[in-house]
């Protein structure tokens, strides 16, 4: 064999390998997802964090999954919700403290890759410190954050 044709062989290969590892078509209304860059973050009144709905509505009744993105510096003041809520910690640190009180030298760090519970009824802030914390959050709605001083 020559080297032009070995060279067009080697060519010819590498190109049907290319081919048959490109993507393929799925079918979207079977398995759907969202690829990180089309999450859509949207910040909220206060400026301390930001949210992205990947399912349900947590306005309404029904299960939902969010993300939310803590940013530097800052922390929720002592609240409760009216129904369990799951976390999984993706990235940076979350703080966590418990109590009716606003201590954020008594929040421990929880690190990525770790889940939480807030357990109904039960008082707790969290947030970040020094870097951004984004955790994912799951439960049934409608996702309440009911104020200490409210209860």
């Amino acid at each position: 064999m020559t080297r032009l044709t070995r060279t067009v062989v080697i060519t010819a290969c590498a190109l049907l390998l290319a081919t048959s590892l490109s993507a393929g078509q799925i079918d979207r209304s079977a398995v759907d997802f969202v690829t990180p860059d089309d999450i859509k973050w949207v910040r909220n009144e206060a400026g301390t964090n930001e949210q992205a709905v990947l399912f349900g509505d947590p306005t309404q009744e029904g299960p939902y999954v969010i993300r939310l993105r803590w940013l530097p510096g800052n922390m929720s003041r002592p609240h409760f919700h009216q129904n369990d809520r799951f976390f999984i910690v993706i990235s940076g640190t979350w703080w966590l403290g418990t109590g009716e009180t606003f201590d954020p030298d008594s929040t421990v760090p929880v690190p990525a890759g770790t889940y939480v519970i807030h357990k109904a009824q039960q008082p707790h802030y969290d947030g970040a410190k020094d870097g951004e914390a984004v955790i994912q959050v799951w439960g049934m709605g409608p996702a309440t954050s009911i104020p200490v001083a409210r209860r």
